[in-house]
Parts: C-alpha cells; sequence; structure tokens
C-alpha cells in the first residue's frame, strides 16, 4: 500500500453515514483552508450526464496546443489516483499530492466529509498554488449542489448530453436532472450547451434566461459532422475543415463540437491550426478505446480488443453505435465482456447491443473502496443477458472471460459496462497513465 493509498483510506472513513448532496461541509473546510477556490485561474466548469470527460480532454488538447497552461479535474481515476489532477499540463506527482492532501486533512481535524467533498478541496488546493491559464472543472453528481459549484465566478459553464442516471440523488425525469445540471450556470458567466432532449433544453434555457444568459447552443448556433474521413465544424463565424477527432465514435465529433464552441465562446484564443492539432493530439482513456497488448494477445490473430466505461443507457448506445459503424467497415464477430455496479440499468444497457454481439460474458466488478455500490454479481448479469437473448455465461476475471472467446478466426471483444471494471482492465494491460 502506497502513502497515498493510506491518507485515502483515512479520508474515506470520515465520510458520512448517508450520502446527502449539500455544500456546506466544504465550505467550512474551504473557509478553514483561506478560500483557495477564489484564487483559481479562469474555470470553465462542465457538467452532464454523458461525454463530460472527452469535452474536457478535447479542450485541453486545443488550449494546450495553443500554448496554454491547463489545470484539470476530473473524476474518477482509472489505474492512479493522482489522474484526478494535472497541474499547468502534467498529473499531480506523489509528493505534491500526498502534501496537499494531509494538509487538507489536518485541517479538516477528523470532521465528516465526503472523500469527493475532501478531494475537490485538495483541487482547489493545488490549483491555487500554481500558475495556469485555464481550470477544466468536471462536477462529480449532478451540478447545483456537487461539490465543484462553490467557484462563484466561472469563465464560463459548459453542459454536455443529459440523460437518466444516479436517479437516487438527481431525480428520475431528465428535467429534474436537467434542473440539478443546469445549477452549475452563473450570472456574468458565459454558457455552452451540447445538442440535448427537449424536456432537458427547455429547463437549461429557462435557468439561463433567469440569470441573463443567452447560450450558446449545438445545433443553433454550432454544430460539427464527419465528411469523407474529416470533419466539418460549423458556427456563426463560418466553417472549419478538420481532421477527424482521434477518439472513436460518432458521438465524438458533437463532444469535439461543444469544446471547439466553448472555447471560442468564452475568447481562449484557439485558431484553426490549434484546433486542428487538438483533434489529433486528444487522450482520454476507456471510451471505446483501442486495447492493443498483453491482453489482445490472447485472442486470435488479427482480432481487436476495445475498452469502454460508458455505464448508463446513453453511453450504451454510443457504444453500439460506434460498432455498428465499424462493423460496417469491417465485419466481425463481437462478444461484449461485461461488468456492472448494481445501481444501473443492465437490462436497458443491454437491449442496445440486440443484433449486434454474438455473445456477452460476464464478468465482476472489482471490489475497490471508492466504488460507492457493489458490483452485479456476474451470474446475474449471464442470465439477464439470456433473458434478452444472447448467449451469455459467466467467469471471475476478464482473462479467463478472454479465454473463451473463439479462435478460429480474428474476433471483435469489447470489454464494457463500468469504469471501475475498466481501470482494473488498464492495469492488467499495463497501459500507462496518460
Amino acid at each position: 500500500m502506497t502513502r497515498t493509498d493510506e491518507i485515502t483510506q483515512r479520508l474515506l472513513a470520515l465520510h458520512p453515514k448517508k450520502m446527502d448532496l449539500s455544500l456546506e461541509r466544504l465550505m467550512r473546510l474551504l473557509e478553514q483552508l483561506g478560500h483557495p477556490e477564489k484564487r483559481l485561474p479562469p474555470v470553465i466548469h462542465v457538467a452532464g450526464t454523458n461525454g463530460k470527460g472527452s469535452t474536457i480532454a478535447f479542450m485541453r488538447a486545443m488550449l494546450e496546443a495553443a500554448g496554454k497552461r491547463v489545470h484539470v479535474y476530473v473524476s474518477p481515476h482509472l489505474t492512479h489516483f493522482n489522474e484526478r489532477f494535472r497541474l499547468a499540463g502534467s498529473l499531480v506527482d506523489e509528493t505534491r499530492l500526498n502534501e496537499a492532501l494531509e494538509r487538507v486533512e489536518r485541517i479538516n481535524d477528523g470532521q465528516t466529509i465526503t472523500f469527493f467533498e475532501i478531494t475537490t478541496a485538495v483541487a482547489f488546493v493545488l490549483f491555487s498554488e500554481v500558475d495556469a491559464d485555464y481550470v477544466l472543472l468536471e462536477t462529480g453528481l449532478g451540478g447545483r449542489l456537487d461539490s465543484t459549484n462553490v467557484v462563484e465566478k466561472p469563465l464560463g459553464c459548459v453542459i454536455t448530453p443529459i440523460s437518466i442516471d444516479h436517479i437516487q440523488f438527481l431525480g428520475d425525469t431528465i428535467e429534474k436532472i436537467a434542473f440539478e445540471k443546469a445549477g452549475i450556470l452563473k450570472s456574468g458567466a458565459k454558457a455552452v450547451f451540447s445538442r440535448q432532449p427537449h424536456d432537458a433544453m427547455d429547463v437549461l434555457e429557462k435557468r439561463a434566461a433567469e440569470l441573463g444568459i443567452v447560450p450558446f447552443i449545438c445545433g443553433q448556433d454550432f454544430d460539427g459532422y464527419p465528411e469523407r474521413n474529416r470533419f466539418v465544424y460549423q458556427d456563426l463565424d463560418g466553417l472549419e475543415d478538420l481532421p477527424a477527432p482521434r477518439l472513436h465514435g460518432i458521438h465524438q465529433y458533437e463532444n469535439a463540437s461543444t469544446a471547439i464552441a466553448a472555447l471560442k465562446h468564452f475568447g481562449a484564443g484557439i485558431t484553426s491550426e490549434t484546433i486542428a492539432a487538438g483533434m489529433q493530439n486528444v487522450v482520454w482513456p476507456a471510451r471505446m478505446q483501442p486495447l492493443p497488448g498483453l491482453l489482445q494477445n490472447m485472442l486470435a490473430v488479427g482480432s481487436d480488443l476495445w475498452l469502454d466505461g460508458g455505464h448508463n443507457l446513453a453511453g450504451a448506445q454510443v457504444l453500439a453505435q460506434a460498432l455498428g459503424d465499424l462493423n460496417e467497415r469491417q465485419s466481425r464477430p463481437l462478444t461484449l465482456i461485461l461488468g456492472m455496479l448494481g445501481n444501473k440499468d443492465v437490462e436497458g444497457y443491454l437491449n442496445c447491443f440486440k443484433g449486434l454481439a454474438k455473445r456477452v460474458i460476464t464478468v465482476p466488478v472489482p471490489a475497490d473502496d471508492l466504488t460507492t455500490n457493489a458490483g452485479t454479481l456476474p451470474e446475474v448479469l449471464a442470465e439477464l443477458a439470456i433473458k434478452h437473448g444472447f448467449a451469455a455465461t459467466h467467469t471471475q476475471s476478464v482473462q479467463d472471460a478472454l479465454k473463451l472467446v473463439a479462435r478460429d478466426e480474428p474476433q471483435r471483444v469489447v470489454i464494457c459496462g463500468s469504469l471501475y471494471l475498466a481501470g482494473d482492465v488498464l492495469g492488467q494491460n499495463k497501459t500507462p497513465p496518460v
């Protein structure tokens, strides 16, 4: 166990027995820390159900191509805890991270606080002490009562596609969830909205109007689409003919479009050249990520292995569409290796792959103290897959699952259903963090 692991174990013990979304605990801690959240570089705040991380990755790639120094806070991490904190372009080193963790732990003095609240305080401490041009700040859960929402005057706010997820905290309708996401909007801060379901957009636009914001909206003020293996971005200024985004899937064109629109609308000073460089340089692991290496070598020669951490219905839909597009270019038998947490819509997720996947092999989600919900048993997942018409079986590990995939011809295999599973797989494959 590393020193970082030891510190995070102590912080986890401070979590309240019942989860409640609140800003009071964090505001108390930030006051004791001297309000680091008020000493940050210009903040771009990002909320939404899907696409937050990819949109941030595109923005970071474009800003860094323009020579900007960028802090980034995202969650969860995949293989190493320090992936949550990027300081001026580099993942925070362990010594600096541990010093900040222990300083915040000492000032908190054993008081009840959630793990995400205290790590958000750590992010603000780190970001306030290192010079940068921008902070890209991802919400953890919701928006209105999310720990990141203590930043009073962001440069701008971005809301990526909203769908049903985390209903126990955010509400059971798209309107209720959109209301929570809209909570990051601030008077005086510009706003960019991805394409949204109609009911969600109504809520977002109403809140923006209440705050005197005229939002910049996908499908109305800007858009982007593939054309002849290129990417065309269009807004009120005209067209950009760009390289296709490095991230796979048609949905990434919209994430990229939202990122471009945000940086332009917020006056970040990007150019056609830096936009194009960002499309080519962007990296965001576990989102329709090709996975060469140790695990792919367990499959038949010529097979392709993919990793995707999407875990809700909208995530399954974009993954299925990406796999369908891939199948049109090169058809191969598709096997899903699936692990999911117990609070997810497993049946809705599976339905997205009907007629596409030939087989489902279910695995456990690795135990992790940061996992707030236990995984669905592989046996239960397999029974649900069979119920929905898939040939399915269960195993106790990803490597055991790979051994069950046919070896008589090249295969297409996707490991999917959970970011916690994805992080464990990246570790098994010895894929380094980026």
